[in-house]
């Protein structure tokens, strides 16, 4: 069966990196909030990470440039900063993916307003729940720095938020 543009489109998403985080693709980030179709023409919504953050320009550019060379015309991006994107929205699988790139993916729920300090972060490397946090913020402001205690490892923790 053949797929339908609303597929097609998801797909050309879906293959669509994170600038920041190469290994994560901007649907399971969950910037990625609709795709929607004026007759053929794609409109695609996307929230930002955190207001001015930097990527969107460049995602916009790789999603309009993608559109553009699967034979979309004309596709229509819209930044949609209500509701504001949280952690929540990463998928399962861009989870694992921040996991397996070194990077200690969000636990609990945006919601929850657990402190750094009250938090047990994983190392990503060993598994080891013995982490010290370093600083409130590691490579990017929504990173933080943690210490394996066990391998020696420094870490990134993606925050919630």
């Amino acid at each position: 069966m053949e797929a339908t543009f609303n597929d097609k489109v998801w797909n050309i998403l879906a293959a669509i990196m994170d600038p920041e985080i190469p290994v994560l693709s901007i649907v399971d980030l969950g910037i990625v909030r609709s795709v929607e179709f004026n007759h053929q023409q794609p409109i695609i919504s996307i929230t930002p990470t955190y207001s001015g953050c930097p990527a969107m320009d460049i995602i916009s550019m790789q999603v309009r440039m993608s559109l553009l060379n699967a034979g979309f015309e004309l596709p229509i991006i819209k930044q949609i900063l209500a509701p504001v994107w949280t952690t929540d929205w990463i998928s399962e699988n861009g989870k694992q993916q921040l996991k397996a790139y070194g990077i200690a993916p969000p636990i609990g729920k945006s919601f929850e307003g657990a402190f750094l300090e009250d938090i047990i972060v994983p190392c990503p490397q060993c598994n080891s729940t013995h982490t010290l946090l370093i600083s409130q913020f590691g490579s990017t402001s929504c990173k933080a720095l943690f210490k394996c205690q066990d391998c020696l490892e420094p870490f990134d923790y993606f925050k919630c938020h």
